[in-house]
């Protein structure tokens, strides 16, 4: 998926940088609006898996600090060490896609031939 997405980020940036008719923009706004579905529910599966990764962390971590078993300290230090990598995948999803809502906002300015600023998006 973090392939996907810098495809997509990558290709919808260069081809704004193009002229586009407004034809082209509508054609491209439709295809990107299909890509952000995809990329919204893969956000919303992360988003899930990483709360709940996030929530059995801390409860194994009360547990390890209220029973003091050793076997508590391996369990926490491997949900750490799943936690990273859905955090850090999760802050792609999210940026990734806000940054897809900017690009499609953008074809629809020019799918209607009104220009808007980049600071307004």
């Amino acid at each position: 998926m973090t392939k996907r997405m810098h495809f997509y980020l990558d290709y919808y940036k260069e081809l704004l940088q193009d002229k586009l008719s407004p034809e082209e923009a509508q054609m491209e706004q439709k295809r990107l609006l299909v890509q952000i579905q995809f990329f919204q529910h893969e956000r919303f599966i992360h988003l899930l898996v990483t709360v709940l990764f996030a929530l059995m962390t801390i409860i194994t971590l009360l547990a390890n600090v209220a029973l003091q078993q050793p076997i508590l300290v391996l369990l926490t230090f491997m949900f750490i060490l799943l936690l990273v990598p859905y955090i850090k995948h999760y802050y792609l999803l999210e940026n990734g896609t806000q940054t897809l809502y900017k690009y499609y906002d953008q074809l629809e300015a020019i799918s209607l031939g009104v220009q808007v600023s980049d600071s307004i998006l």
